[in-house]
């Protein structure tokens, strides 16, 4: 095991500590109660969280009878109480995607297969809210009929409408290099952004939805494509409008950071 990182288990070690069989572990992961990380080589990775989760998994099943369901729900009223403050604003998004996928009764392997992705890196965004490409995030949100904005929590509140400067909320890091700040909270009719990319960030693919966007260089470059065959470099200053059912993809081109405003609306982004 690493001495340098958080301990990591195999399966057979994870259930042994856990008191049950490993193929129990296995059955249990592929009906989503729990979701291990994976290697570099596929192979399971179980934290002390994990050992202690299959621990309650057990104890749902034989103390209380409880089917798969059940335990699930079960398992998820007590997040609340058993993460401090600190993971659950880091954890948000991978938090609801997973209920998502928990809700469909999907598994890691299928959700990852319907979408083009290896089950490591969806198991790995829905322990952490990172790791994935901000095309990839915008169509898991689509896969389960919602958005970015609502899997980052922007609804959950019924706030004023001002927002200070330098006091903009942020969505947890989903994407590397990608920083998104709420200009507005609460529910309304835009989603209002502050983007932060860092050099070389982008959006690793192209995406659409239903909508229109605006969007306004406050410093950097930015290059957007739409459709695949237009071609927009805006620099300081420059403004773009377009209408979000079109394929848009985008990357900072600055060697610096590139900060822009962006305003999708109806909020379908």
């Amino acid at each position: 095991m690493n001495n340098n990182g958080p301990v990591r288990y195999k399966v057979a070690e994870a259930a042994r500590l856990a008191g049950i069989s490993a193929s129990t572990a296995r059955l249990w992961e592929s009906q989503g109660l729990v979701v291990p990380d994976r290697s570099q080589t596929g192979h399971r990775q179980y934290s002390a969280e994990d050992v202690a989760r299959l621990k309650r998994i057990s104890w749902y099943r034989v103390e209380r009878g409880l089917n798969p369901a059940a335990i699930r729900e079960a398992l998820e009223s007590e997040e609340p109480s058993t993460e401090n403050a600190e993971s659950s604003s880091t954890s948000d998004i991978g938090r609801r995607l997973r209920s998502l996928r928990h809700a469909a009764e999907k598994t890691l392997e299928q959700v990852a297969s319907e979408m083009g992705i290896t089950s490591s890196t969806l198991s790995t965004l829905e322990r952490t809210s990172q790791g994935v490409s901000f095309k990839t995030l915008h169509d898991l949100a689509e896969y389960y009929g919602t958005t970015v904005s609502r899997l980052s929590g922007e609804e959950s509140q019924d706030v004023p409408a001002i927002v200070r400067s330098g006091e903009w909320r942020t969505w947890p890091q989903t994407t590397p290099g990608v920083s998104v700040q709420l200009l507005a909270e609460g529910r309304r009719m835009m989603d209002c952004h502050r983007f932060v990319l860092a050099p070389g960030a982008a959006s690793e693919g192209a995406y659409r939805h239903e909508g229109e966007e605006f969007m306004h260089v406050l410093s950097g470059r930015l290059e957007l494509v739409l459709d695949s065959d237009q071609f927009f470099d805006l620099g300081p200053g420059d403004s773009l409008y377009f209408e979000s059912r079109r394929y848009h993809s985008w990357r900072n081109r600055h060697d610096g950071e590139t900060v822009l405003l962006w305003i999708n609306t109806p909020p379908t982004f």
